[in-house]
């Protein structure tokens, strides 16, 4: 055996890998299933190759990752096909190693029920040399013919879990291999950041929240776990709406308008600060309006509370809000739905804050159901919003007794000497 152990000695298994993409494959059951993940696959195996021709001759670290996600977004479409044939990834990875024999001109007998992805890493470093005998461009070559081979196999039929479908799977999980060696990445962490991240999108069973950030600080620069905020709507003097915020009966923050010509209620946007708190424990906006900012550790009140973070948070936030009206504001997009490109996007902003360590799941729970309060504090004009940060809910409720807008005066009207009676509002 050629498998290389990792610094903890555990290695992942071909078998493991495709029982949690199994449990991340949102197609299982399906009448089209096969059809829908080989043109995944398909288009996986096309992003790979885009990637290389769009850079340079030397590939770099951001190249080289892009190239990791893409194989590994190609291997849980070849993982979920092969159970869709009826065949284990172990069965897969048997005859890719068949194939690799044949072409490296080695021998190689795998012994054991459990293949790891560490024993394909353990040939490549064996079979170095022969491997870098041949281009780079020959083995995206072949990856892309075998690909287009996949996709000439029929789509429904009686030998579904037949060789037919066996055969031409292990030739692709050997021409990933390959791909992936002359790239100088290892196989299994091509596997294991993939499993990290379809995990990140759709968690495994029992996935419980990231703790919160703040749970081992004073309660004094905790944010609240449980608290109430009203959104007032009031109309200025000039006709034009705005809200206000209350907690507690006291106002927080600043009035706040649509600031655009035409109306979008974005006066209510607040609220997606508040699903933030609610869904990730995490918010500068918010901790420096409710003056919760973390000073017993500077550091963190230097660079987790600090402005570049509250100005990421609002950026963030209206980047979004802008992307959701264009989508009616989620109202149709359903748990699991949201687009993996924006969710990504997201986080990828904010790389380096401790919102980052929040997986992709608790972001689309926090962007979908900040977005059904504001579709309801829209809908009623304003009203109470309810955030419990340890249950991990926020949610809306009707306001009856809403106050009257304020009694407006001439902007010209000056008091002079004395007290003016107020203005008539009949």
């Amino acid at each position: 055996m050629y498998a290389i152990e990792d610094a903890t000695g555990k290695q992942l298994s071909l078998s493991e890998y495709q029982a949690r993409a199994s449990a991340a494959n949102r197609f299982k059951g399906k009448e089209d299933a096969f059809s829908q993940l080989r043109f995944g696959f398909f288009g996986e195996i096309g992003s790979v190759l885009s990637a290389v021709k769009k850079t340079s001759r030397d590939f770099g670290l951001a190249e080289q990752a892009n190239v990791t996600e893409e194989l590994g977004d190609a291997l849980w479409y070849l993982a979920t096909i092969a159970e869709e044939c009826g065949h284990t990834l172990d069965q897969v990875g048997a005859s890719a190693l068949t194939v690799l024999q044949r072409r490296l001109d080695v021998n190689h007998t795998h012994s054991g029920d459990t293949l790891n992805f560490a024993e394909f890493d353990g040939l490549v470093a064996f079979c170095r040399s022969k491997i870098e005998s041949h281009s780079r461009a020959t083995a995206l070559c072949e990856l892309g013919a075998n690909c287009g081979h996949l996709m000439a196999v029929p789509a429904a039929g009686n030998d579904l879990a037949g060789q037919s479908r066996l055969e031409p799977l292990g030739t692709l999980l050997a021409d990933m291999v390959l791909v992936s060696a002359h790239f100088h990445v290892k196989f299994e962490k091509v596997a294991t950041d993939n499993m990290s991240k379809f995990e990140s999108r759709w968690p495994r069973e029992g996935t419980e929240h990231v703790p919160l950030f703040d749970v081992n600080l004073p309660e004094l620069e905790q944010l609240p776990r449980e608290f109430t905020m009203r959104f007032i709507q009031l109309v200025g003097a000039d006709g034009v709406p705005y809200v206000i915020q209350q907690l507690n009966g006291v106002n927080i923050g600043d009035r706040l308008t649509d600031n655009r010509t035409e109306a979008d209620g974005y006066r209510f946007h607040d609220v997606i600060h508040l699903a933030y708190v609610a869904h990730l424990g995490w918010s500068p906006v918010i901790r420096g309006l409710l003056k919760l900012k973390r000073k017993s550790k500077p550091d963190v009140d230097r660079d987790q509370d600090g402005a570049r973070a509250m100005i990421i948070e609002e950026g963030i936030a209206t980047w979004i809000f802008n992307h959701a009206h264009r989508r009616r504001f989620f109202v149709d997009t359903e748990p699991g739905k949201l687009e993996y490109g924006l969710l990504k996007q997201v986080r990828d902003m904010v790389k380096g804050y401790e919102a980052y360590d929040c997986p992709l799941w608790q972001w689309e729970k926090a962007i979908l159901e900040g977005f059904k309060v504001f579709r309801e504090l829209y809908d009623a004009g304003g009203g109470d919003v309810h955030v419990n940060m340890l249950a991990h809910t926020i949610s809306f409720s009707p306001v009856a007794d809403r106050p009257q807008a304020p009694i407006l005066r001439p902007k010209n009207q000056k008091l002079v000497g004395a007290v003016l009676p107020p203005l008539s509002t009949e």
